[in-house]
């Protein structure tokens, strides 16, 4: 049961990723009737490489609610420490607590910036 259960989660886990990665930006014009769909060309090519639009509210309410499986390291780019940080349950909970006092004194930062939205 558990294992399935575990599965279960990680199976769940990859469908958001995968979802936040196949999204970009485009740009729909209408003339006469017919739609054209582009690319928006703002500079940025992907949603990951946005890094200044993470939030240190976001990354505050990731780390309460789900602070044990490391979500918010993924959040912060950081997916190598996300990994290690979910199959340890947050290092039995006490790595979690760290990152929390980490990302509410603004120390635990963006991997590719800092905060656009900040407490």
């Amino acid at each position: 049961m558990k294992i399935k259960l575990f599965l279960s989660m990680v199976v769940l886990f990859l469908g958001a990723i995968t979802a936040t990665y196949a999204s970009f930006p485009v740009q729909r014009a209408t003339t006469d009737n017919q739609t054209t769909v582009s690319a928006a060309n703002d500079g940025i090519s992907s949603p990951a490489a946005a890094g200044s639009g993470k939030s240190q509210v976001i990354a505050l309410i990731l780390v309460i609610v789900v602070g044990g499986l490391g979500i918010h390291r993924f959040y912060l780019g950081y997916t190598w420490q996300g990994i290690v940080q979910l199959l340890t349950a947050g290092g039995c909970g006490i790595w979690a607590i760290i990152d929390l006092v980490r990302i509410i004194t603004g120390d635990l930062q963006p991997k590719d910036g800092s905060y656009s939205k900040t407490l």
